[in-house]
């Protein structure tokens, strides 16, 4: 569905993605790897639309989106959970979620009832404002939301950062409960490799802006087990 064809990113003079290629399957979650500053979130901000590229193409399902706007690939179905979530600390979970209604035909304006069984501490708290909310509830907050949208991928940066595990327990039940409901193709960044490795179809792994390492969600509990740890060990 998600393809993404040797793109080049650069900040000013700064290159941070070096003719980066992968693709992201309906019914998959596709993991990327690698170490703090190795172009994970650029690679991410690339797919969505908020940062442009410098070279290459991003296509889904089977068009070339490379100059659309963040908001037009939204229109087309791309959800963003980005890293540090950007909830609305003022607005309350209820009106949080509804900011995803955004893109929706007045008549499809609800909130899906999995939003509520997948996170059920949500609709406990629907009427608290979100920077009330702990940080793993937060964070929940913000799959919810993109949810809400009722996307056909869905793209996570690092959602287990600075989450009790047990959230993070329920933060993995939920992605592969959407993933295996189908419909869904998910790209997560992630350094937690356990989380990653328990999750994952195929894997990337960047080194410097590059890809140095790719495979199957089977190779990393296999004999690249160890690799993979060296490489995206801090």
């Amino acid at each position: 569905m998600l393809e993404i064809d040797a793109i080049n990113l650069h900040y000013g003079a700064a290159q941070a993605l070096k003719g980066v290629s992968c693709a992201v399957v309906e019914g998959e979650v596709t993991t990327v790897l690698g170490r703090n500053g190795v172009g994970k979130s650029s690679l991410l901000r690339a797919v969505v639309g908020r940062h442009p590229i410098s070279g290459g193409a991003i296509r889904w399902e089977g068009a070339d989106i490379s100059r659309l706007s963040s908001a037009d690939r939204a229109a087309r179905g791309i959800a963003y959970v980005p890293q540090g979530r950007e909830i609305f600390p003022l607005l309350t979970v209820r009106e949080n979620l509804e900011t995803g209604f955004a893109l929706l035909p007045r008549g499809g304006r609800r909130i899906p009832d999995e939003v509520f069984e997948l996170f059920p501490v949500l609709k406990d708290m629907l009427g608290r404002r979100g920077g009330d909310l702990s940080g793993g509830q937060q964070q929940q907050l913000a799959i919810g939301r993109a949810m809400v949208m009722g996307p056909r991928l869905l793209v996570l940066d690092e959602p287990t950062e600075g989450i009790q595990p047990s959230i993070i327990k329920d933060i993995g039940r939920a992605i592969a409960w959407l993933r295996d409901r189908g419909g869904l193709a998910i790209l997560l960044v992630e350094q937690y490799f356990d989380f990653a490795r328990d999750l994952a179809d195929r894997f990337y792994v960047m080194d410097r802006g590059e890809v140095g390492l790719s495979g199957t969600g089977a190779d990393m509990r296999g004999p690249l087990e160890d690799d993979l740890r060296r490489r995206i060990s801090v």
